[in-house]
């Protein structure tokens, strides 16, 4: 490729942050509690670390982990880490101190920035990575450094704030390596290149609808999928990012009313947690408030929920291996005049892919051959294009896998209605063959979530003896409300071919990831236990 040509210039999100600092310089970059920083400001910051992992010896080709909720650091090293040449290994803050020095060892990161929260967890592995050159205290909640190593406000002050140019010579380059949450054995290193993350953040912004007055509220964590690219996305834009340390519903809405909030993203358990909020009522909207929501196919009524708020949603549809959204249910004109239970149960479809992804359709996993669009025929996702990753890092095998055919598998199950727009049935692993009968979990879920008493549910596939499997149903009542596992049944009997009502209902607390996907597959272990799995 030709670099620095006349007629090409490397793409990279990295870039970004230099025009708005020019065009920008005096407006809030980044909003922190009561911080304020502005693009001039970010930008020196940003050149500061930049510098400062060259003089730690990081250079291209590095891997730098940071295991950081959503502070500027955390915004900060999606900048600076790219920009020299070294990917980011960005680090889920509730993994388990095993689960954390796999993912250090296994992406060979020489440096690790810590918040000061999680030291404890890090601290007791600290001696079992290798690779490790370096270890940095992130000290936002105090002044402990519970980790060997330099504080990270020290470091920047030490380091120089002289522009530091993009050291890439391929936007195909390393930009960031994400784990999956590895539901199905270890995790698997994600790597995202330069040319597809800022495309992705160019996506983000077009089908979000942002522009230089947006002011996006951080409750999706910056460590999954990169914030969806919402890292570099508003930062093109010249919004204002608004860092949000934890993520709870009383500092989201307070945030919401006194930042002036226009976007945020959330999976579909933060919706039902914000639509739940005693004081969600009493939200007083100043603007139009853009949400984003992705993650699992929500369910038609927790979109109306939080439409009745005054927000307007957004579904958008992606995995971590196309540097999170690929598809957005797209919004006709037409659609408006429909009743508001109507309107949420198109808009709970996944819909058609982004301008900048372009290619994603649903096929036969043997065959390769599309559908026919006629909302019924079952096949399965697939995607390519510029936005998939370059593969699993140093996993050949699973690469190829995920690659067969020339397409990227999602593992997704789904429909294409009449007119193009896609629609999730379920994943592979958890489709329920019940009696030869194939049944989709993410219908009778929806259907659930329709009873009043209903705050969350998930539903699996359970051993049977007559028929194989059959759903069963995981229910997290209302609070204030006692519902009966035959109420439920009943519920869904009325509202369902009876076949597929569960046969079962459980009431308590759902397993969750760290950005409120269920984690399906821990109830799935618990109840088939020792027992293989029939499938046809």
């Amino acid at each position: 490729m030709l670099q620095n040509s006349v007629n090409y210039e490397v793409l990279s999100p990295v870039t970004f942050l230099k025009r708005s600092a020019q065009v920008y310089p005096d407006k809030e970059a980044v909003i922190y509690g009561d911080k304020r920083c502005t693009y001039a400001q970010f930008q020196q910051r940003v050149y500061r670390l930049a510098n400062a992992l060259l003089g730690l010896g990081i250079g291209k080709g590095d891997k730098v982990a940071f295991i950081c909720p959503n502070t500027p650091p955390m915004l900060e090293a999606h900048h600076a880490v790219p920009m020299i040449g070294a990917a980011l290994v960005s680090v889920n803050i509730r993994l388990s101190s095993n689960e954390i020095a796999y993912i250090i060892n296994h992406s060979d990161s020489k440096a690790v920035f810590v918040d000061n929260e999680f030291g404890s967890v890090v601290a007791p592995i600290a001696g079992q990575l290798p690779a490790v050159k370096h270890f940095v205290n992130i000290c936002d909640l105090d002044g402990q450094k519970p980790l060997k190593g330099p504080e990270y406000e020290e470091l920047l002050a030490a380091a120089s704030d002289r522009p530091v140019e993009l050291d890439i010579q391929d936007e195909r380059e390393i930009a960031t390596i994400n784990y999956t949450s590895g539901t199905t054995g270890l995790p698997k290193g994600v790597m995202y290149h330069h040319r597809g993350a800022y495309l992705n953040a160019l996506g983000e912004i077009i089908e979000a609808h942002m522009d230089p007055d947006s002011i996006y509220l951080w409750t999706l964590p910056m460590f999954h999928c990169n914030g969806w690219c919402f890292t570099w996305a508003v930062t093109a834009v010249g919004g204002t990012h608004v860092c949000l340390r934890k993520v709870v519903a009383d500092e989201i809405f307070k945030a919401i009313e006194k930042e002036n909030v226009s976007h945020l993203c959330a999976a579909p358990t933060v919706l039902i947690t914000m639509a739940q909020y005693p004081d969600a009522k009493n939200l007083k909207l100043k603007r139009n408030l853009e949400i984003l929501t992705a993650g699992a196919p929500p369910a038609p009524t927790v979109i109306q929920n939080v439409e009745a708020m005054g927000a307007n949603v957004i579904h958008v549809y992606g995995l971590t291996e196309v540097y999170g959204p690929h598809s957005v249910c797209a919004w006709q004109k037409d659609w408006d005049a429909l009743p508001p239970h109507e309107r949420a149960v198109i808009k709970s479809r996944q819909g058609v892919p982004y301008v900048t992804t372009q290619f994603m359709d649903v096929v036969d996993p043997v065959s390769m051959q599309p559908v026919p669009w006629d909302a019924k025929t079952i096949g399965e996702i697939v995607m390519r294009g510029n936005n998939v990753m370059l593969g699993y890092y140093k996993d050949k095998e699973a690469t190829d896998t995920a690659f067969a055919g020339g397409w990227f598998h999602s593992g997704d199950l789904a429909v294409i209605h009449p007119d193009g727009y896609v629609q999730i049935m379920d994943r592979k692993k958890d489709i329920i063959i019940s009696g030869g009968e194939n049944i989709s979990t993410v219908e009778i879920e929806s259907t659930i979530y329709k009873h009043p008493d209903v705050l969350e549910v998930a539903v699996i596939p359970v051993p049977d003896q007559r028929w194989g499997e059959v759903p069963k149903a995981f229910v997290v009542a209302k609070p204030g409300t006692r519902p009966t596992a035959d109420s439920i049944i009943d519920f869904c009997k009325e509202n369902l071919a009876r076949f597929k009502a569960p046969k079962t209902v459980e009431f308590g607390e759902l397993p969750k990831t760290a950005t409120g996907k269920i984690q399906k597959f821990k109830l799935r272990e618990k109840e088939w236990q020792g027992r293989d799995r029939m499938v046809n």
